[in-house]
């Protein structure tokens, strides 16, 4: 017999209290219908009247399976919870379910609202009973629990006891401030059921200030709980919350969670989790963490030849999970550890099938490790090895010839008489046996200045004769420079990430002592390789001219 267990999802409110984040009510829409896609049973969708946005998705939100549930905090002493409008305001908000927060450290109580403790608990249990008299379904954050059990077990508990008596269907144990390692966790909450409060009725709530926001949260259901609180990328406060995109892969794969609990996701719901974890990304303009497990764009890469050798003959060798289980592809970077296993598989994926023992092999490893000791890097600029090494095997197509370029930045006076740069560039190639001149300038839509790499892309990419409209969907999403080496002798490498209209993303590098030589390659680089996979073979040899 397998058990239940509750994925409660709170990405659009504590995952909103990450600093720099910021959700507009149509993202926040576009998460949850994201969410309720992935199969998770909550939606927290934020704090109704804390904040305009908030409140204005609730009155917008979609039609989901998963219960939507609105955030407040338990009615303030003094009054009761038919006349607090900071509860009432929670209510109006109309959700199935309703999350309460609610002190349970004495200390807090004290300190942080001044009141007594027997008026605490009376706050706590007649709001949670209001929620229930209501018709709708209660759950209580115990904010501050297991330091507060830590320091006054009885009272945590009587805080506990409160919101059960009062009909919460949910008690949410709460590591507010993340302090509380896996063992602690699993000690108290066994502790708890022991108490008296069983583990169907309990749910998690972690916070990754000590890195154990995941294993402290699997401790938990370990000992008992059955409701799994976290936010998608881990978003939240400080360091961030317990990360769903590690904690349901593991509950779906991994024993012993696979025979002993079932969720609401599927595992066909499961192979699109990279790609909500990457739109989450793509709404708050972050560059996707590549180490993170399970959809991290490095999760199942393999760089060193020996591994690269032992996937090709069984994947299991040195990957703990098929990656498309979780919507990820597997990758073999190119890096001078490569061996030939490694390459002739990465030239495979490129399309590229060359012979065991074939000359060309050694002469393309070769040249990525006197490339790479250049400053290069391959394992992260798929794309660019894919040319180096079409190059070397006389595969690589004559689209165009750059004959020159020449990058201009000018300070001056605007029409407000405020000192701004401008950046133009001019770039001369050859197509099919015309020349043509390109010159662009960096403004945007608003008049700033995009700087001298925005100008270089524009120029390059404003007449490429037949192959204009075929790089019309490019558009770079990110751009990163190192240096590396110091002093006069500096280095510049710039990694470039391409992406299209249909989808795809690469990434090309260039190295020169100057920056802008060295994102001209990269900017070179990303087209090629785009004309490569959209043009007709046909066109491969002509286009130079």
């Amino acid at each position: 017999m397998t058990e239940r267990l509750y994925i409660y999802d709170t990405t659009l409110r504590d995952g909103q209290q990450t600093q720099g984040v910021q959700f507009s009510t149509p993202e926040k829409i576009r998460i949850a219908e994201a969410l309720d896609s992935l199969g998770v049973d909550y939606i927290e969708g934020g704090w109704p009247g804390a904040n305009p946005t908030d409140s204005a998705f609730f009155e917008t939100a979609p039609a989901t399976r998963a219960r939507l549930t609105a955030f407040g905090m338990t009615k303030r002493a003094g009054r009761s919870a038919e006349n607090d409008d900071v509860l009432a305001a929670v209510m109006n908000a109309g959700t199935a379910s309703v999350c309460l927060v609610g002190k349970t450290h004495d200390y807090h109580v004290d300190t942080a609202l001044g009141i007594t403790l027997d008026e605490n608990l009376e706050n706590i249990g007649a709001s949670l009973a209001h929620i229930v008299a209501q018709g709708r379904e209660a759950l209580f954050d115990a904010e501050h629990f297991f330091d507060g059990y830590m320091a006054n077990p009885a009272y945590a508990l009587d805080c506990l006891r409160a919101a059960q008596a009062a009909g919460a269907r949910w008690i949410v144990l709460c590591d507010t401030n993340g302090g509380t390692l896996p063992g602690e966790i699993a000690r108290i909450v066994g502790e708890v059921i022991a108490a008296g409060i069983p583990g169907s009725q309990l749910g998690i709530h972690t916070h990754n200030d000590t890195e154990n926001a995941v294993a402290g949260t699997l401790a938990a259901v370990n000992a008992g709980v059955r409701q799994v609180q976290g936010t998608l990328n881990g978003l939240g406060e400080r360091c961030g919350n317990a990360n769903l995109t590690s904690i349901i892969p593991t509950l779906l794969l991994k024993e012993p969670y696979v025979s002993a609990y079932e969720t609401g996701i599927t595992h066909d719901a499961l192979r699109g989790l990279t790609r909500v974890s990457r739109m989450l990304d793509d709404i708050l303009n972050r560059v996707p963490m590549k180490q993170a497990p399970y959809v991290g764009a490095s999760a199942f890469a393999h760089k060193a030849g020996l591994h690269a050798s032992a996937i090709l003959k069984d994947p299991s060798t040195y990957e703990h999970i098929d990656p498309g289980e979780v919507g990820n592809s597997r990758i073999i970077p190119m890096s001078n550890q490569a061996g030939q296993s490694n390459l002739r598989r990465r030239l495979a994926e490129a399309g590229l099938e060359v012979a065991p023992g074939d000359p060309a092999l050694t002469r393309i490893l070769e040249r990525i490790k006197t490339r790479e000791d250049e400053g290069y890097a391959y394992d992260t600029a798929q794309a660019s090895f894919e040319l180096l090494a079409r190059e070397e095997l006389g595969q690589l197509p004559a689209f165009f010839e750059v004959k020159r370029y020449k990058v201009t930045v000018e300070r001056r006076k605007n029409k407000y008489n405020h000192m701004v740069s401008l950046s133009e560039a001019v770039v001369v190639v050859k197509v099919d046996g015309e020349k043509k001149l390109s010159v662009s300038e960096s403004v945007d839509e608003q008049g700033c200045d995009r700087g001298p790499v925005n100008a270089l892309s524009k120029a390059l990419a404003k007449d490429l004769g037949r192959y204009s409209a075929i790089i019309d969907d490019m558009r770079l999403v990110d751009f990163k420079v190192r240096i590396t080496q110091g002093g006069t002798e500096a280095v510049t490498r710039v990694i470039i990430d391409s992406a299209d209209g249909q989808g795809r993303r690469w990434s090309t590098v260039g190295v020169s002592p100057n920056i802008v030589d060295a994102s001209f390659e990269a900017l070179l680089d990303a087209i090629r390789w785009k004309l490569i996979r959209d043009v007709a073979p046909a066109a491969e040899t002509a286009g130079a001219g």
